[in-house]
């Protein structure tokens, strides 16, 4: 008789019906063999067992079989997605949710034992899987950390590279009055008067060549690069004396203004030379000053006639610009060595000059349009800087010239001498 197990356990049939039995009897009496009385149960009864419930050893068995396979199958799919490389499983690593500390957390985390240590094929599997794991999160580490260091040298380039847009928004337009440029522009026009009159021209003029030149570099370079602490260092000696624009891609005044005293020495005699200076000095500063303080005056204003001449200046800002500079010019040419003979034309002659010489200054000034005519960006299809008619360039060389024909007008010697100190 099969074995029954416990958890489904066979029950016999019910007795059959009394005339059933007696039916049967005479059978049963009679049979000569003992198994024939037995009755035959089915191998599919439903009264009987099942095959896993009879060997349930076969059951684990199976099971055991396919949780090896299943380990198999998906550990050769985690080598093949090593395989691919680092860079893909760190594209996939990015891409998932969570922070990025926790990405390193999980590519350094080591992976767990085999369940299955007496399998060899499946220890050769893990160690293959442990080894391309361990590269794998080296080389996110190795790539993280060559992202932050490329993330902080492109900001510190970007930073670099924004100096001189930041400067900018610190800085006052050119309708702004800014004492300070005003003041800034008198100071150097005196010096360098003053020095072209005490020191001998072959001096004078290297050095300040070799000065135009160098600031011409600098207007080139500083806004290249790996230059743009050049913006920086101008705007901490100069600070508001800067204008907005010469922080937006045009040169500084400082260029032209350079430019302007070293052609005014070169072309000039020393005492036109150093009076053209002075009219740069004074007429431009004065002019500016007194156009923006009448610019509410409309019947001043030039605006775009005069064929552009002037443009956007004023008549008020011209006269203001000219009697500023007179009482300096007076003085200048009061005391100036005339000799035992004294002034050709008297004092007359020394108030036209003056007058004159401070109208010649002025009217430079005035000439000149603002916004200031520019250079086009290509000329012939090549790049060229960004020149522009200043009046730092143009005021000194036009006064020096008036100077010249001034002298001569008055019957003035063009080698007259100043005084020691120019005005005292």
């Amino acid at each position: 008789m099969p074995t029954i197990s416990s958890s489904r356990r066979w029950l016999p049939p019910p007795p059959p019906p009394l005339p059933l039995l007696l039916l049967l009897l005479p059978l049963l009496l009679t049979s000569s063999s003992p198994s024939s009385s037995s009755i035959v149960v089915g191998a599919h009864s439903p009264l009987l067992p099942s095959r896993r419930q009879q060997q349930p050893w076969l059951h684990w068995k199976s099971t055991t079989s396919q949780l090896l396979f299943r380990r198999n199958y998906y550990s050769s799919l985690l080598l093949r997605a090593g395989d691919i490389g680092s860079s893909n499983i760190i594209s996939l690593s990015g891409e998932g949710g969570g922070t990025k500390a926790q990405h390193d957390t999980d590519a350094a985390a080591p992976i767990p034992p085999s369940p299955f240590p007496n399998n060899n094929n499946n220890n050769i599997n893990f160690d293959r899987q442990q080894q391309c794991h361990e590269e794998s999160a080296a080389s996110t580490n190795s790539v993280n950390a060559d992202d932050d260091t490329t993330s902080t040298t492109t900001a510190a380039e970007e930073e670099d590279e924004d100096a001189h847009v930041v400067i900018s928004k610190k800085l006052k337009n050119r309708n702004a009055t800014n004492l300070s440029r005003k003041l800034t522009h008198a100071g150097f026009g005196i010096f360098f008067a003053a020095l072209n009159q005490f020191i001998p021209k072959h001096k004078f003029l290297p050095s300040m060549a070799l000065l135009t030149s160098s600031t011409l570099l600098m207007e080139l370079l500083r806004y290249r690069r790996g230059f743009h602490w050049m913006n920086v260092t101008l705007h901490y000696i100069l600070g508001g004396a800067l204008r907005k624009h010469e922080m937006e891609g045009m040169f500084t005044g400082s260029f032209y203004y350079f430019a302007g005293v070293t052609a005014s020495a070169y072309l000039f005699p020393k005492t036109a030379g150093t009076m053209g200076i002075c009219q740069l000095a004074l007429a431009d500063p004065s002019a500016s000053y007194f156009g923006r303080r009448t610019r509410h005056i409309y019947w001043s204003r030039i605006e775009n006639g005069l064929g552009g001449l002037g443009r956007n200046k004023g008549i008020l800002g011209f006269v203001g610009g000219a009697l500023f500079c007179f009482p300096f010019n007076y003085r200048v040419f009061k005391i100036a060595k005339w000799g035992v003979r004294g002034v050709p034309g008297g004092e007359m002659a020394v108030i036209c000059a003056s007058l004159l010489l401070g109208f010649a200054g002025a009217f430079a000034d005035l000439a000149v349009p603002t916004p200031a005519l520019t250079m086009p960006k290509k000329v012939l299809g090549i790049p060229v800087p960004p020149f522009h008619l200043d009046d730092n360039f143009v005021v000194p060389i036009f006064s020096g010239w008036a100077c010249t024909k001034i002298f001569s007008l008055m019957g003035w010697d063009d080698g007259l001498e100043l005084a020691e100190h120019i005005i005292f």
